[in-house]
């Protein structure tokens, strides 16, 4: 019986809808902005974070990096100044390297060599936009980095300053045309290296991309580029999570003594966790999401003030039709729920509508951008759910309204 009821009240509902349809859609288009105005800007913001995600995840598990800078500026008192730390060099990289044997942990050295390197192979050669870093054997392991073909360094190749590389993707799409390009010997700056390797795709991180870096030994490195003051980067990875803040604070102590630093003196070092790094970006994304949700409920709030305005005044132009049906014996609560069905259809249609222009705004700025795209699901249950809120809150009060219509008074409404 209730099913009946409610299939009638539906039925009602949709007849009513259709006999105003310009102001049906002019109705579910005022809620369908506010939906969209929320979905897109959450679907971006899933987008972000999950390029963020993706991005410093390479960085890999378990896993810190001892660089020049944590960061460059420590209050003190009323003054701000600046913390100019001595760069990592590479007998101090080494001199840790050497020192720091905290039990399951891999240590890497690596620098970046050039960030505008030209590579040829044959006649071919490429733009100077390629960027040479210098590595160890546990480089790419130490930085969660994968080959799609070929091989890693081994020792050997290190040790005896073989002149092998191993290139990023893009190589295998531009420099090679589709050539296999393992075994293959490419130029750089005058030196043949044989190619043992190549990257699995990765990307651009904030514009800069990541398929275009040539990883090549390190003492190899050395010899080619002689820039002064080379800036190391030492990585160290823990193969168990739980050591991770003993081999972190061993770590600390060992470069204090590299650095022969007393006990009253600060680190003049940074040490960045791969964790560390993920959640400050990823703490910065809360407050825009905060802000999304700010803007959306702004927005949706006005569209349920438009929607409750346009159902107290179909309660009104419809006061005689109220007074027909209640004069044939229908009750409060059934003329309530027909008014109030009326307006979750209404409601959900705005929503579905705001729920597919969200997500395809979301999606194109998340692909002009470069963001990594998601179907935002949290995104699409918060507009379901602040729909139905809207129409429950707009529909309530024109719902009682026409209920509590006196019939006679009603039937005389001109």
């Amino acid at each position: 019986m209730m099913l009946k009821l409610f299939k009638e009240n539906v039925r009602i509902a949709s007849g009513s809808i259709r006999t105003q349809l310009l102001r049906t859609v002019l109705t579910v288009m005022i809620i369908a902005i506010g939906i969209t105005a929320l979905v897109s800007i959450l679907t971006v913001v899933s987008a972000l974070e999950n390029t963020i995600s993706s991005d410093f995840a390479s960085m890999g598990a378990n896993t810190f990096n001892i660089k020049q800078y944590e960061n460059t500026v420590r209050r003190q008192g009323r003054d701000e100044r600046e913390i100019i730390n001595p760069i990592i060099s590479y007998p101090e990289a080494v001199a840790f390297k050497n020192k720091y044997n905290y039990p399951l942990t891999e240590t890497s050295l690596s620098f970046t060599a050039t960030a505008g390197a030209e590579v040829k192979y044959e006649s071919t050669k490429t733009d100077p936009e390629n960027s040479v870093v210098g590595v160890d054997e546990y480089f790419m392991t130490n930085s969660g980095l994968e080959t799609s073909s070929g091989r890693n360094f081994t020792r050997f190749d290190v040790d005896n300053n073989a002149y092998v590389c191993i290139v990023g993707s893009d190589f295998e799409k531009g420099l090679f045309k589709d050539i296999n390009p393992i075994d293959k010997v490419v130029s750089i700056r005058g030196a043949k290296f044989r190619v043992i390797g190549v990257l699995k795709e990765k990307g651009s991180t904030f514009g800069n991309s990541q398929d275009l870096r040539i990883l090549i030994p390190i003492q190899v490195a050395r010899s080619l580029f002689t820039a002064p003051n080379i800036n190391y980067t030492v990585s160290v990875m823990v193969n168990k999570k739980e050591l991770l803040e003993q081999a972190l604070d061993n770590a600390t102590s060992v470069m204090r003594r590299v650095r022969k630093l007393s006990p009253i003196k600060d680190n003049n070092f940074g040490i960045v966790r791969s964790d560390d790094l993920i959640n400050k970006i990823l703490g910065i994304t809360q407050y825009l999401g905060w802000a999304s949700w700010l803007i959306g409920i702004i927005t949706v709030l006005g569209s349920s003030i438009a929607l409750m305005n346009i159902m107290i005044v179909s309660v009104t132009e419809r006061t005689r039709e109220i007074g027909v049906r209640k004069a044939l014996g229908a009750k409060k609560t059934t003329i309530a729920i027909q008014f109030f069905i009326e307006t979750l259809l209404i409601g959900q249609m705005g929503g579905l509508v705001g729920i597919i222009f969200g997500i395809l705004i979301g999606f194109g700025i998340a692909t002009a951008m470069d963001f990594a795209f998601v179907i935002p699901w949290g995104a699409i249950m918060a507009a379901f759910i602040t729909s139905f809120i809207v129409a429950i809150a707009s529909g309530l009060y024109p719902a009682i309204k026409a209920a509590v219509l006196d019939p006679i008074e009603a039937l005389r409404y001109e």
